[in-house]
């Protein structure tokens, strides 16, 4: 077997490894989830449609951050490996959580949000890493799995932080710095590195800047057509971190605790799909059909948070928002087969900074439209709009996969890069 065929059989063991480093920060994300909002709304001494805009304010600049810094971490590594990145990006979420745990003002939380932006790029390098490991052929399981990770994450996490924010709004960002730095050093010494040195590609600025890593999404046709699909159904998913906590806190009076556990009841529903479903349903569906069946029911499920009367019916929406995580997989295994090896990096590099974007105008959009829907008293009373406008763009982004998606067999040739 050569070094290269070597590297394309799926490795158990280092599987095993990132998808519990994966899991550790996903758990000191949700962990705090639960609880920004509710501070930022205590600096603003109560205003709710104010602690929106803020909260806006936050996820435009986190997002930001992601923009800028994530096509240079993916190109970082491509030349010295995703080992490297993974934990120089969980040591830095472990000193940013430190840092929001002590903020004394808006200022200085607002200074943690924009460093945790530049640092949290864990997700997209060990898609990177799993890309690295696994035949074209089993990659969608294999980002399911990750998904599942991301999902067991958010299952402990936000139950976890709702029941310390009971107790002081800062305790959970203590837990979240704690869960990071031991994140760190369970991966110095354990993670092993994924990429080989004679795999790598010399670092440059053209690549690694946001405009120069999205060249990448314009060597394939089809590549194009899905990074556009994956901007409108991102732009979507962007409704549910910027509103979740603000929204089901002014509709149904929710606490810290409930807003934990539904969330954690959020993580169990994604982790059953990516770990039980994603697999079978491509197999069986393929991954251009599992793609859009996950879309159709994220954009049911949109409709039904935007229009349940009460807390319980909203409830019935989650199961449905659940199997939006068969797409996810789906399109990143449609995306990969599309690029060459040394160059995964960058095309997690570049989908980042395409998420970054989505980052960016999401929390803008949407806590704007909330705002209004609650404040003016000349429009009607429409809470849920910014659910039906996240519908209506997952929506867009069904038809446009539909439009230009295809399977290709494991064995297809990859396609040209574009010229650097």
């Amino acid at each position: 077997m050569t070094t290269a065929q070597a590297l394309r059989t799926p490795n158990r063991a280092a599987f095993a490894f990132i998808f519990v480093t994966v899991m550790l920060d996903m758990l000191a994300l949700g962990i705090m989830v639960p609880v920004l909002p509710k501070l930022i709304i205590a600096f603003e001494g109560g205003d709710r449609a104010g602690a929106a805009s803020v909260t806006g304010l936050f996820g435009f600049t986190w997002a930001a951050m992601q923009f800028v810094f994530s096509p240079v971490l993916g190109t970082l590594s491509d030349r010295f490996g995703r080992r490297l990145v993974i934990l120089l990006s969980n040591f830095g979420l472990g000193l940013d959580y430190v840092l929001m745990a002590l903020a004394p003002s808006l200022g200085w939380l607002f200074a943690g949000r924009l460093i945790s932006g530049i640092t949290a790029a864990s997700f997209s390098t060990a898609s990177a890493y799993i890309a690295d490991v696994t035949p074209a052929e089993q990659r969608a399981a294999r980002f399911g799995m990750l998904g599942a990770a991301f999902g067991l994450g958010f299952i402990v996490g936000p139950a976890v932080g709702g029941l310390l924010g009971d107790i002081s709004l800062r305790l959970p960002f203590w837990a979240a710095a704690g869960l990071s730095l031991v994140n760190a050093a369970y991966g110095f010494f354990i993670l092993p590195e994924s990429l080989p040195p004679e795999r790598r590609t010399e670092f440059a600025w053209r690549r690694a800047n946001p405009l120069g890593s999205m060249k990448l999404l314009r060597s394939h046709g089809e590549l194009l057509g899905l990074a556009a699909a994956t901007f409108l159904y991102s732009l979507a998913h962007e409704s549910l971190p910027s509103m979740f906590v603000l929204y089901t806190d002014y509709r149904y009076g929710w606490s810290e605790r409930m807003v934990g556990l539904t969330l954690a009841a959020v993580g169990v529903c994604s982790t059953i799909v990516s770990a039980a479903l994603v697999g079978p349903a491509v197999a069986r569906l393929g991954e251009r059909r599992a793609l859009l069946v996950g879309l159709f029911f994220g954009a049911l499920a949109f409709l039904v948070y935007a229009l349940a009367p009460t807390g319980r019916l909203f409830l019935v929406g989650i199961p449905f928002g659940a199997l939006l995580g068969l797409a996810g997989p789906a399109m990143q295994a449609l995306m990969t087969r599309r690029v060459e090896a040394s160059h995964q990096g960058q095309l997690q590099g570049a989908l980042s900074s395409l998420r970054g974007i989505t980052g960016m105008m999401g929390p803008v959009l949407f806590t704007q439209i909330f705002a209004v829907a609650i404040r003016d008293t000349s429009l009607p009373h429409l809470p849920g709009a910014p659910y039906l406008l996240a519908g209506a763009l997952m929506a867009g982004g069904l038809f446009l996969s539909w439009r230009v998606a295809r399977a290709e067999p494991a064995s297809a040739p990859l396609p040209e890069q574009a010229p650097e």
